[in-house]
């Protein structure tokens, strides 16, 4: 990745309506290398969607958190299976460590929160649980730091290019 990508990821995340003429004018690069380059982010599968960022809280699910597991040596197919069926897991991810995965899980009240989280727990796979509720978030999902932190110099689009630096003259 370099500077013209995460120009464009940018934009695409400052104007998610906007088309490739709109994010050609908001990088300064043509219209085509916009197609172009997005392109080749959805490919290479960098970009994975364009759905709407949902706030759980907003939307009315205030009772979130992070539940860790301890499942069955070799279950892990069959757990991801379970919490793909179970609508209260958000998320989930195989981990090291003591636990072996962990979920972010969602839910409207603290007694729904805890019917889910006693469904999970009656899944033979599942050995024992391990919940942390989430009062606030501190630090929001992001991306782009770290992709600036590790970027490539310039992009090759000229204007871009000439944008990102004055010519010396």
């Amino acid at each position: 990745m370099d500077k013209l990508d995460l120009a464009l990821l940018k934009a695409l995340r400052d104007h998610p309506r906007a088309g490739p003429l709109e994010l050609s004018r908001v990088t300064g690069v043509a219209r085509a290398t916009v197609q172009s380059r997005i392109e080749k982010l959805e490919a290479a599968g960098v970009i994975t969607g364009y759905g709407p960022d949902v706030d759980l809280n907003a939307a009315g699910f205030a009772v979130q958190a992070f539940v860790t597991l301890e499942i069955a040596q070799g279950a892990l197919y069959e757990v991801r299976d379970e919490l793909e069926r179970h609508p209260a897991v958000v998320e989930a991810f195989a981990t090291t460590g003591t636990s072996d995965v962990i979920c972010r899980m969602a839910a409207r009240t603290q007694g729904e929160f805890q019917e889910a989280l006693l469904e999970v727990n009656r899944s033979p796979h599942v050995a024992r649980s391990t919940s942390v509720v989430i009062l606030s978030t501190v630090v929001a999902s992001r991306v782009p730091p770290l992709l600036a932190r590790h970027a490539r110099g310039g992009g090759r689009a000229p204007a871009f290019r000439d944008a990102e630096a004055p010519r010396q003259g």
